[in-house]
């Protein structure tokens, strides 16, 4: 068995695509159209992974934009999708300087939490060991739901 990828239905492509590439960073690898099913498919990788998604079609996030309105509710119930990144507070600062609210600040220096536009769970996680604990992150409150 292994891991292809995780779907998340997506109510506006463009506003997706501008958080999880614009502001996370991830890579798109792939874009499907279906006229007959009147949806698109868009699979992106994190920068690490995409030699590997491009070649083994995995590991991926398939975006998922059905043309016909659809109202979405629940991403809490999903769960989240989980990333490690090289420096979790440059990442949370680029994140806040784009509009980005961070519901769970990285005040362990380890651990935060924002969500995307369809309101999904997105877990950031420190690479390695946790960056000593530094302001103004340490201090900051929870916003919101993650």
């Amino acid at each position: 068995m292994r891991y292809l990828h995780t779907m998340v239905r997506v109510s506006d492509l463009d506003a997706a695509l501008d958080f999880y590439c614009n502001k996370l960073g991830l890579v798109e690898i792939r874009r499907l159209e279906n006229e007959g099913g009147r949806f698109t498919l868009v699979f992106l990788a994190a920068p690490e992974d995409q030699e590997r998604a491009e070649q083994e079609k995995a590991p991926m996030v398939e975006l998922t934009y059905n043309w016909d309105p659809e109202t979405y509710q629940g991403g809490r119930n999903f769960g989240h999708l989980a990333y490690v990144v090289d420096d979790i507070y440059a990442l949370c600062q680029k994140l806040m300087d784009s509009g980005i609210t961070i519901n769970r600040p990285p005040r362990d220096g380890h651990m935060a939490f924002v969500r995307s536009p369809d309101g999904i769970s997105i877990e950031l996680l420190q690479k390695g060991d946790s960056l000593p604990s530094q302001e103004p992150w340490a201090s900051m409150e929870n916003t919101g739901s993650w």
